[in-house]
């Protein structure tokens, strides 16, 4: 009787609560007004014919290696960050090895791990999720084939410092380190300066936030060329479809929109940190586009907050976030819905200037 493999067969599933979002969606990260209008003339371009062609990556891998000021053998497109974290498990990672992470984090990290059947050993993050560097580094062990670090961390929004991650991979030679910058655009600290120097060392960086084409799904992975080439035996050549590729040029030239978007959510992040901090609800400060809350009945300040058209994520199921609400910043208009509704949650719920501190 056919039977899935002992790894996938005992699997947890992550489903996200797509279904039913009917509201401002403030809950999943995405961009809260969508691609630059270049990118959309651009699909409006698109013919039958170039629909009906396989997809050619590497023209548009060379493009943005070009801006990145990298060569185009360090950089692979990906379906998302989802395949650049999926490839390389299955290039790296086979069963009796480990991989690490830091609790909390994105949750694809030990799905993919645990499918190749590696064991995956999660390191609790320090006090405030401060990033717990020398932790991490004494579970290093001669089986440590992977490390994957989300930076900024979602979904703390908190950022582990550059000189911790060098001596992170400079302590796991032997391990595929990733540093998932998905939120890269929203804080400006990269790794992808420092490759060169650690050979071990892969970065991966997404359209889906800043730029705003989560439903094309575009990521990228950048590394060490030779390692890059391994990672490649493993990828399908059509993994990005025609029409993401046909995007990228565009919503990489138009950084007058992304950076306008940018500055429009850090304002808004600043904004909601002070309604937060004035009305005395726990919070951690972050470098993303979304802040973590502890307002304690989480699901039921979700329920209030969806009433009023605003959906947020409880996040009370990870890591030491027990009832904590994770909340996504847009534009300076979406703010303005966000802060009007969030007052008026805090009031109704009896959160508002009494709620103790963390």
């Amino acid at each position: 009787m056919l039977s899935p493999r002992e790894a996938v067969r005992t699997l947890a599933s992550y489903h996200p609560p797509l279904a039913g979002r009917d509201g401002l969606r403030l809950d999943f990260n995405e961009n809260t007004v969508g691609c630059s209008p270049r990118v959309l003339e651009r699909m409006r371009q698109l013919g039958p014919e170039q629909l009906a062609k396989y997809p050619e990556r590497e023209p548009v891998e060379a493009a943005v290696a070009d801006v990145l000021g990298i060569a185009a053998q360090e950089l692979l497109l990906t379906n998302g960050v989802d395949e650049a974290i999926h490839l390389l498990c299955e290039t790296y990672l086979e069963s009796g090895d480990e991989a690490l992470i830091v609790v909390p984090t994105y949750s694809m990290y030990r799905i993919y791990m645990m499918a190749t059947g590696a064991e995956v050993v999660s390191i609790p993050a320090g006090k405030d999720f401060i990033f717990p560097r020398d932790e991490l580094c004494n579970r290093i062990t001669p089986r440590t084939r992977m490390i994957a670090i989300a930076n900024p961390n979602n979904p703390t929004g908190t950022i582990a410092p550059q000189d911790d991650l060098r001596q992170i991979a400079h302590s796991a030679p032997s391990a595929a380190v990733l540093v998932d910058e998905a939120y890269f655009e929203f804080c400006g600290q990269t790794m992808l300066d420092t490759r060169k120097e650690i050979p071990n060392l892969f970065v991966a960086r997404t359209f889906s936030k800043a730029y705003g084409m989560a439903g094309l799904r575009s990521g990228m992975l950048v590394g060490d060329a030779e390692q890059m080439q391994a990672v490649r035996r493993v990828c399908s050549p059509y993994n990005v479809n025609a029409v993401a590729l046909a995007c990228l040029p565009e919503a990489l030239d138009d950084q007058v929109y992304v950076q306008q978007y940018v500055n429009e959510v850090r304002a808004s992040r600043v904004r909601l940190e002070r309604m937060l901090e004035t009305n005395g609800i726990p919070f951690w400060p972050s470098q993303a586009n979304f802040v973590l809350a502890r307002v304690g009945a989480a699901a039921s300040f979700v329920e209030h907050m969806r009433q009023r058209g605003i959906l947020v994520r409880d996040r009370s199921s990870d890591h030491g976030c027990e009832g904590c609400v994770r909340i996504t910043l847009g534009s300076r208009e979406h703010a303005n819905l966000l802060l009007t509704a969030l007052q008026e949650t805090l009031e109704e719920l009896g959160l508002a200037q009494g709620a103790s501190r963390r």
